[in-house]
């Protein structure tokens, strides 16, 4: 049965689909052979692709590693669709509003420290899609490597389905719960959960309340896996069964949608005579999830020292070089604080990997002001950066008691290559002025003992 295409727009509609969201059932776990079916039957048995596939559905795969990679890092689906994705009209250009792509070669890569306030407003009837704004990235796009930094911010559900041929993208609600129709099934998340759609998969946005804010992470890269736990063990971070996959719920819409296709960094849209989001049942391993952030076993240590970001890590795309990522999604979650003799707050540093970072409620433990949620910082490769001066002084201060660390949710995209800004990121209003500021002040307490 058909979970039918909801009107979007009024605060009925959105009630309607506030409704759904949290009713919906899922699949537990991450990169499993999870297998759905919306109508009894549906999935054929013992065989991927037979003469005549159920109900008289078409057999289809959606790859997205190439055939002969390692198992053990190969994604693929079988979908079971009322017609085929072939069965469309050609596609032409449209136009990009604010979405950028790499090779970002239009300003210099900047070695500043760089903060900016939330998106401002959008204009009435923007929705998730034409509500996306880069502010940077790196790689190059038509080679499959590096990533982008998207920002979005709508007050309109999509009426349209897209999807993205150059990255999977991983999604950070900071305000307004979303539910994402996919071709796979539906999806609910709300500030503080993340959801990943996989590249090419295709997908509508539904807002939940009046407008939704939050941060988009596309990576062009190889796709976000769970990192390995070395030492840690068999447990810990991110925990796979927390993982939620949609089960199969299918539109049989006739009539005319807009689809849009990013495609070597440029938008293309063809208008098809049907909803492709008609997959009635479906097995495989590429496949769109969900996760709760609070969910995350946060490691720490319970004598001394603050232990490397590492630590962190929720998911990660790995390079060609062990160890070394193209980008890894990091939060810092609920904690407590131990440390004995511990200068407790994230400690200075420069690092070779660059880090963009945002904020999703609350505060964040080494910055008293200016990071705001919905705001973010830049701190590219080898840019000094640390507390500011008044968390410094407090934690320096401070007695070393146990301390619960609940007031705030961050993350962190850190990649492997310098972020370049696009020129509206570099020009934006809504960059702060004078960041620098926050680190002066900072005085000079060497006291030679001779």
């Amino acid at each position: 049965m058909s979970d039918g295409a909801t009107a979007r727009g009024s605060a009925t509609e959105r009630e309607q689909a506030r409704k759904i969201a949290e009713g919906l059932e899922h699949l537990s776990g991450f990169g499993n052979e999870h297998s759905s079916e919306a109508v009894p039957g549906a999935l054929p048995v013992g065989r991927n692709s037979p003469q005549r596939a159920p109900l008289g559905l078409y057999a289809e795969q959606l790859s997205g590693s190439a055939f002969t990679e390692p198992r053990a890092v190969n994604r693929r689906s079988w979908l079971y669709r009322i017609r085929p994705s072939a069965a469309h009209p050609a596609f032409t250009r449209t136009g990009n509003g604010a979405l950028r792509s790499a090779p970002f070669a239009q300003t210099v890569p900047d070695p500043n420290r760089l903060r900016w306030n939330p998106l401002p407003e959008p204009a009435e009837g923007t929705d998730f899609l034409a509500g996306l704004w880069t502010l940077g990235g790196n790689g190059d796009v038509t080679r499959r490597s590096g990533m982008a930094v998207h920002l979005y911010h709508a007050n309109a559900s999509m009426q349209r389905v897209f999807s993205d041929a150059d990255g999977e993208l991983l999604i950070v609600p900071e305000r307004g719960g979303l539910l994402l129709r996919t071709e796979f099934g539906l999806l609910h998340v709300e500030p503080g959960h993340i959801a990943l759609i996989p590249r090419g998969v295709r997908f509508r946005v539904e807002l939940l309340d009046e407008t939704a804010r939050g941060y988009v992470c596309e990576n062009y890269g190889a796709p976000f896996r769970l990192p390995d736990l070395g030492p840690i063990g068999a447990n810990g971070l991110a925990n796979a069964r927390d993982f939620r996959a949609p089960v199969a719920a299918y539109e049989d819409v006739e009539g005319p949608v807009e689809v849009v296709n990013k495609f070597c960094g440029n938008l293309w849209a063809a208008t098809y005579d049907h909803s492709p989001l008609d997959v009635v049942a479906w097995h495989g391993n590429h496949v769109p999830y969900a996760y709760d952030l609070r969910r995350f076993n946060v490691m720490g240590t319970i004598s001394y020292d603050h232990p490397d970001p590492s630590i962190f890590t929720v998911l990660t795309s790995p390079s060609d070089t062990p160890g070394l990522a193209g980008v890894d999604f990091v939060v810092f979650a609920p904690r407590w604080l131990v440390g004995e003799d511990t200068f407790r707050p994230p400690y200075f540093h420069r690092n070779v990997m660059s880090e963009y970072m945002g904020l999703i409620e609350g505060a964040y433990d080494a910055k008293a002001e200016g990071f705001v949620p919905g705001g973010g910082s830049l701190h590219n490769m080898m840019s000094a950066h640390g507390p500011d001066r008044e968390t410094f002084d407090r934690a320096s201060a401070a007695e070393l008691r146990p301390q619960k660390v609940d007031d705030g949710l961050a993350f962190m995209f850190e990649t492997r290559w310098p972020v370049s800004l696009t020129p509206q990121g570099a020009r934006a209003e809504h960059l702060q002025q004078g960041y620098d500021d926050v680190w002066q002040g900072l005085e000079r307490h060497f006291r030679p003992l001779h």
